[in-house]
C-alpha cells in the first residue's frame, strides 16, 4: 500500500504593507508628489473661485483685458496637470491601505475618512471638469453649482489631510531622494518622480494650445482651438439655441425706469462705431482674440437718454441657462464694452450673434450674450 505524500499548499492571506517593496512606495516620493499635487490643486481651486466670482459675483474688474483668459486657462490646465500627478501619488501610497490594524485610534479613523473624501472629491472634480471642457454632460445634476460646492469639500479634506500628515510630509521632504537601489523592482524613486513630472507637463502642452495661441501647433489635443466661422470658434450655434432667421423687423429694445426706446439695426449702424481687438474666453478653457466693431454701450445708453448702471441683457434665445446676463456698472461704463455688430471686418454671422451681441473685456464667454434683443437698465 503506497502512501500519498501530502502536497504543501501555500498559505493564502491578504497582502500587508511590508509586502510592497518597490522604491516608489516611499515617503520621500509621496511627499514630493504631494507637494506638486498640492500646487496644482491650489491653483485650480483659487482660479476656480475667481471663475465663479466672474460669472456670479457682484464685482469683477475690467482690466487687464486678458484677466479671465489667464485665470480660466490656468484653472483648466492645472486641473489637467493634476490628473497624472494624482494617479502617481495614489500609486506611491496605496500599500498603506493594507496596513494593520486598519484603524488604530479615533484620530486615525477620522484621518482615513478625510482621505477617502479627498480622493472621491478630487476624482469627481477632475472628471467633471474634463467633461465640461468637452461640453459633455452625462449626468442629471447642474454642473456649475455642484462643481463649485465639491471644490470646497475637496480643499477642506486636503487641508485636514495635510494637517494630519504634516510630520511625515516634513520628514519626506527633508530626506534626499537618493540613488536607485540595485536590483529593486519597478521604477526607482527618481524615475517615478521624473515620469510623473513629464506626464503632467506633456498633458499641459498637449492641451494648452486652446488657450495659449503660440502653443496651438504643438498641442494635438487642444479643444475648440480650430477656427470657426469668421475666424473664431463657437460654443453654441444658432441652431442649438433655436434662433432662426432674424428679419428686417427686428428691433433692439432699450428700457430704463421711466423710458423705452426701440432701434433697428440700421439705426445702430448709424451711431458712432468703435473697433477694438479683444479676447473671448470660455469656461471650458479655450480662448481666442478677434477684432470687434460696434457701438460702445455707454454711448448707446446716452444716445437714447437712458442712465448708466446695471444692465440686464436679454437674448432672442428662448431657453437656456445663459439667455440673460447682467452687465455690472464698471463694465457698462467701460469704453471697451460694445454692442458688437461686426467681427473681424465682417457683419456678424448668425452663429456669432447676429444682429448684435455683447463683447466686453474680462467677461466669461457665457456672459458675452449673443442675439441681443433687450438692454434693460435696472434701478
Amino acid at each position: 500500500m503506497t502512501e500519498r505524500s501530502e502536497v504543501s499548499r501555500p498559505h493564502l492571506r491578504l497582502p500587508r504593507e511590508e509586502d510592497f517593496r518597490a522604491e516608489g512606495h516611499d515617503v520621500r516620493v509621496a511627499a514630493r508628489l504631494g507637494l506638486l499635487l498640492g500646487v496644482a490643486f491650489g491653483l485650480c481651486f483659487v482660479t476656480g473661485v475667481l471663475s465663479h466670482v466672474a460669472q456670479h459675483g457682484s464685482w469683477w474688474p475690467t482690466r487687464p483685458v486678458n484677466l479671465y483668459r489667464v485665470t480660466q486657462g490656468v484653472h483648466v490646465l492645472s486641473g489637467i496637470a493634476a490628473v497624472p500627478l494624482l494617479l502617481a501619488k495614489l500609486w506611491s501610497v496605496y500599500p498603506r491601505l493594507f496596513a494593520r490594524p486598519v484603524v488604530r485610534s479615533v484620530g486615525h479613523a477620522l484621518e482615513r475618512v478625510s482621505l477617502f473624501v479627498l480622493i472621491g472629491a478630487a476624482f469627481f472634480q477632475l472628471a467633471t471638469g474634463m467633461f465640461n471642457s468637452a461640453q459633455a454632460y452625462p449626468w442629471l445634476f447642474r454642473f456649475v453649482p455642484t462643481h463649485y460646492a465639491v471644490a470646497w469639500v475637496a480643499i477642506g479634506a486636503l487641508l485636514v489631510h495635510v494637517a494630519a500628515k504634516l510630520p511625515k510630509i516634513r520628514d519626506g521632504l527633508r530626506r534626499q531622494v537618493g540613488r536607485p537601489t540595485p536590483g529593486a523592482a519597478g521604477l526607482s524613486r527618481r524615475g517615478l518622480l521624473a515620469t510623473s513630472g513629464f506626464a503632467a507637463l506633456a498633458a499641459v502642452v498637449a492641451t494648452a494650445g486652446a488657450t495659449v495661441p503660440w502653443l496651438y501647433r504643438v498641442s494635438p489635443l487642444s479643444w475648440r482651438a480650430a477656427r470657426g466661422p469668421q475666424g473664431l470658434p463657437i460654443n453654441r450655434s444658432a441652431t442649438a439655441a433655436r434662433v432662426g432667421r432674424v428679419g428686417a423687423d427686428w428691433r433692439l429694445t432699450v428700457e430704463w425706469p421711466g423710458g423705452r426706446r426701440e432701434l433697428s439695426r440700421d439705426q445702430l449702424a448709424a451711431l458712432p462705431q468703435h473697433t477694438v481687438r479683444l479676447p473671448i474666453a470660455c469656461v471650458e478653457g479655450w480662448s481666442a482674440s478677434a477684432v470687434w466693431t460696434g457701438v460702445v454701450v455707454a454711448d448707446l445708453l446716452a444716445a437714447v437718454g437712458a442712465p448708466t448702471g446695471r444692465v440686464r441683457v436679454e437674448s432672442l434665445e428662448a431657453v437656456g441657462t445663459y439667455r440673460e446676463s447682467l452687465l455690472l456698472p464698471d463694465h457698462v461704463r467701460d469704453r471697451l464694452t460694445l454692442l458688437a455688430l461686426g467681427l473681424n471686418g465682417e457683419e456678424l454671422s448668425l452663429d456669432h450673434g447676429y444682429p448684435c451681441r455683447i463683447i466686453a473685456a474680462t467677461r466669461p464667454g457665457v456672459l458675452q450674450t449673443k442675439w441681443v434683443a433687450v438692454l434693460r437698465v435696472l434701478p
